[in-house]
C-alpha cells in the first residue's frame, strides 16, 4: 500500500524540476507545431533545413557561452577557453552524442514532412522500452517489475495508434487551414522509407539521451554543466557542417537567398524553440534522468493532438483517443514507482539501502548532482 499514490515529491524533489519538466513539454509541442507551419502545401521546405540545424546549435552556442559568463563574476570569455581545454578530452566523448543529436534533428524535419505531428510523437515513444534497457547497460541500475510493465504498457499504446477503426475515411471538412491528412501518414507506422527514417531516429534518441545524461553524471562530472554544452554544440556545429559539405551544398547554403529563406519569422522561431529545448533538456537530464524524459515526451501527445484539431484541422480518430489514453495510464503507473535521483550522502547505513530498496529505489541514481 505505501505507493497507492503518486510520490509527487520523488518525481518533481524541487520547484525548479517541475518548472524544468513543463517547459520542456511545451518546447517540444511547440517545435512539432512550427515545423509543421513552416511547411509549404506539399509538407516540403523552402528553405534549407541543414542550414537552420545549424544555425540553431550556433544559437545554443553562444547562450551556453553567455550563461557560462554569467554565472559567476569571474568567468570570462577567456576563463571558457581555459576550461574548454581543460576538458579537452570530454570534448572528444561529445562527438558520440552530438552525431547522434545531428542525426535526429535533421531527421526530425524529414520525418515531420512525412507524419503529421500527434502521429510523429506517438512513433517516437517506441524509444521508451529502448532507453529502459540502455539506462540498465550504462548506468547498471535495474528496473522493477512495476517499471518494466508501464514501460511496455506505454510502447503498447503508442502501436494502438496502427489501428483502423473505420473512423479514418471521413472527409477534412475544415477549410483554409492545411489539409495535412490528405499528403500525410495520420495512421501510424507502415513499411517505408519513412518508417526506417522513424526508426533511426528513434535510436538516435535513445543513444544520445542515455550517452548524454552518462557524460554529464560519470564522464564529465566534474566540468562544469554550461561547458559541457559549449562541448555538445561546438561538436553539433562540426557535425552538421560535415552534412552540408557530405550534400555538397555548403557554400551555396551561405548564399543570400538561401539565407533570407531561414531569417524568416517562422524558421527563427523554430530555431530560438529548438535552441531552448537543448538547453532545457541538458538540466532536465542533469537534475532528472531520461526514463522521466521519455515520459515527458508521452504527455506532449494530448496536448499536441487538441492543438493540430485546431491549427491544423486534423481529426482526432478513436485509435489516437485510445492510444493517448494508455500511454496516460503508463504515466501514472510509472509515477507510483518512479527512477529518482537519490544523494548519496542520504545513505549512510545499511538499513538506509535497505528502505532504498524496499521503495523501488534500487534503479536510482545515486548521485551528488542532485545537491546543486
Amino acid at each position: 500500500m505505501a505507493h497507492t499514490n503518486i510520490v509527487w515529491s520523488e518525481l518533481f524533489p524541487t520547484t525548479k524540476s517541475i518548472l524544468i519538466f513543463i517547459g520542456y513539454m511545451s518546447l517540444f509541442i511547440s517545435q512539432g507545431i512550427l515545423v509543421t507551419a513552416s511547411q509549404e502545401s506539399d509538407s516540403g521546405y523552402n528553405y534549407n533545413t541543414v542550414l537552420a540545424v545549424l544555425m540553431t546549435e550556433v544559437l545554443k552556442l553562444i547562450i551556453s557561452t553567455c550563461l557560462f559568463i554569467n554565472e559567476k563574476a569571474e568567468n570570462t570569455v577567456r576563463t571558457l577557453v581555459a576550461s574548454i581545454y581543460q576538458g579537452r578530452n570530454v570534448l572528444g566523448y561529445y562527438f558520440v552524442p552530438a552525431f547522434l543529436y545531428c542525426l535526429y534533428n535533421n531527421l526530425a524535419f524529414i520525418n515531420l514532412s512525412s507524419f503529421d505531428p500527434t502521429t510523429y510523437y506517438l512513433l517516437l515513444q517506441f524509444r521508451v522500452v529502448i532507453t529502459g534497457v540502455l539506462f540498465q547497460i550504462i548506468f547498471k541500475k535495474y528496473l522493477s517489475k512495476r517499471q518494466w510493465i508501464s514501460l511496455i504498457i506505454l510502447t503498447l499504446g503508442c502501436m494502438i495508434k496502427q489501428l483502423n477503426f473505420g473512423d479514418e475515411s471521413s472527409p477534412n471538412s475544415t477549410e483554409n487551414t492545411i489539409d495535412v491528412k490528405s499528403i500525410k501518414n495520420t495512421s501510424g507506422l507502415n513499411l517505408s522509407i519513412s518508417a526506417v527514417f522513424i526508426l533511426i531516429q528513434t535510436v538516435c534518441s535513445c543513444l544520445a539521451g542515455v550517452y548524454n545524461e552518462y557524460l554529464l553524471k560519470d564522464k564529465g562530472s566534474d566540468v562544469n554543466i554550461y561547458v559541457q554544452n559549449v562541448f555538445m554544440y561546438i561538436d553539433s556545429i562540426v557535425c552538421n557542417v560535415v552534412v552540408l559539405l557530405m550534400q555538397g551544398n555548403f557554400f551555396g547554403a551561405f548564399r543570400f537567398e538561401s539565407l533570407q529563406s531561414i531569417f524568416r519569422l517562422k524558421v527563427i522561431l523554430i530555431m530560438i524553440n529548438n535552441a531552448a529545448i537543448g538547453i532545457i533538456t541538458s538540466f532536465f537530464l542533469k537534475y532528472m534522468n531520461s526514463i522521466l524524459k521519455t515520459f515527458a515526451s508521452a504527455l506532449e501527445l494530448l496536448f499536441t493532438a487538441v492543438l493540430c484539431y485546431f491549427i491544423f484541422a486534423i481529426p482526432i480518430h478513436l485509435n489516437t483517443v485510445l492510444a493517448i489514453a494508455v500511454v496516460s495510464f503508463a504515466i501514472y503507473l510509472y509515477s507510483r514507482s518512479p527512477v529518482v535521483n537519490i544523494v548519496e550522502k542520504t545513505i549512510k547505513t545499511p538499513e538506509d539501502r535497505r528502505n532504498l530498496l524496499r521503495d523501488g529505489g534500487a534503479n536510482s541514481d545515486i548521485d551528488d548532482s542532485s545537491l546543486v
